[in-house]
C-alpha cells in the first residue's frame, strides 16, 4: 500500500462523527420549539381543583370554576335522588351517562354519581345545545319541568340527575372526572 492512498476507514469515521454532530446540533435547535408547546404552569394548575362542600346544605347548590367552565355541585335531597332513580332509560332522549368516571355507561342516577356519595351531583354547567348556562342553581331559579335545570335560551329541561328530558339539547350535562378526598372535600380533574 502506498502512502498517497487515503485510508477508507478514517474517512468513514469522519462522516459518522460529522453526521452525529449535525444531528445533535439540529436536536438542540428544535428542542425549544417543541418544549414551548407544553402547557405552562398556569394551565397545569387548572388541571385539577379542590373544593370544600361542608357549607353546602341539603337542597342547596354551588357553582365552582374548573378549567374555565362552570361546574354545578348540588347537595340533592332524598326526594331529588328518588325522582332521578325512578326514571326509565327508555324515557331519556340521551340514555348514555356522559360521565368521565363511568364512560359509556347507561345514564342511570347511580352512573352519574359516585358510590357512597349519591347525594352529591357534580356536572359541567354548560347546556349541550348551544353552550348556555342553565338555570337551577339557586333556590329562586326556574328548575324546569323535571326539577333539575332549565335553559331558558332554547327551552332545554334537565332532571335531578342532569339528564336531558325535553328540548333541543342533544346530550345530558357532562360529568367531569372527580373524586372525594373526604366526606366534604372534592377534587375535580
Amino acid at each position: 500500500m502506498t502512502a498517497d492512498v487515503e485510508d477508507p476507514n478514517r474517512r468513514d469515521i469522519l462522516v459518522v462523527a460529522a453526521s452525529a454532530f449535525s444531528a445533535v446540533g439540529a436536536a438542540s435547535l428544535i428542542w425549544p420549539f417543541v418544549h414551548q408547546m407544553n402547557p405552562d404552569a398556569g394551565a397545569q394548575a387548572l388541571a385539577s381543583a379542590e373544593f370544600d362542600l361542608s357549607p353546602v346544605q341539603e337542597g342547596q347548590a354551588i357553582t365552582v370554576m374548573w378549567r374555565g367552565k362552570p361546574v354545578f355541585i348540588r347537595h340533592r335531597t332524598v326526594e331529588e335522588i328518588e325522582a332521578a332513580k325512578k326514571v326509565a332509560l327508555d324515557d331519556l332522549p340521551d340514555p348514555v351517562s356522559r360521565n368521565d368516571n363511568h364512560p359509556g355507561t347507561p345514564a342511570t342516577d347511580a352512573n352519574r354519581t359516585l358510590e357512597g356519595h349519591e347525594k352529591w351531583l357534580v356536572m359541567v354547567g354548560i347546556c349541550t345545545h348551544l353552550g348556555c348556562i342553565p338555570k337551577g342553581q339557586t333556590l329562586a331559579d326556574a328548575k324546569g319541568e323535571y326539577g333539575g335545570w332549565f335553559c331558558p335560551c332554547h327551552g332545554s329541561h334537565y332532571d335531578t340527575a342532569g339528564r336531558i328530558r325535553k328540548g333541543p339539547a342533544p346530550r345530558n350535562l357532562e360529568i367531569p372526572p372527580y373524586t372525594f378526598l373526604s366526606d366534604t372535600k372534592i377534587r375535580i380533574g
